[in-house]
């Protein structure tokens, strides 16, 4: 066998080991846009929820409480941090004598790129029956958490 001859089997045999040592690469996925008319998952997360009489600029409970009068204005403010598109819900909801009667129901499309506050509110101009009462939240239509609350 001739130098040559040997040279090149060699170098083909030392391919054929470095190629059975060398781990494939994985294929990097493909990230496509999300369609206009539907949401994508959100990368929206909520914090502090806030129940109160008043709000302030930052949109966050000013006046915190659990007891309203009857000419009271109800706030919630959901704090929420992360970025992209999400709904919001409050279920507003009156409780007396085993019954659950629904009050109001809002929806918010949010689209934070950072933390943000939302916020929900309702009033009656001649005002509210005393009793008790509560508010459900929903992000993305799954429960966040819910506030009982009483106007006096």
């Amino acid at each position: 066998m001739s130098t040559k001859s040997l040279l090149v089997i060699l170098a083909a045999a030392a391919v054929l080991f470095a190629a059975c040592g060398k781990k494939e690469e994985k294929p990097k996925p493909v990230v496509t846009p999300a369609q206009p008319s539907v949401a994508a998952p959100a990368g929206v997360t909520t914090g502090a929820v806030g129940l109160g009489k008043a709000i302030g600029a930052d949109r966050r409970v000013s006046a915190a409480t659990e007891s309203f009068a009857k000419g009271d204005t109800f706030y919630v403010s959901i704090e929420t941090s992360g970025a992209g598109t999400a709904t919001l819900k409050a279920k507003w909801t009156y409780h007396k004598g085993g019954q659950v009667v629904p009050v109001k129901e809002d929806t918010q499309t949010i689209a934070p790129t950072g933390p943000a506050t939302s916020e929900f509110h309702i009033s009656k101009p001649d005002g509210w029956p005393t009793g008790d009462y509560q508010v459900e939240l929903f992000l993305n239509d799954k429960p966040i958490g819910a506030r009982k609350f009483a106007v006096q």
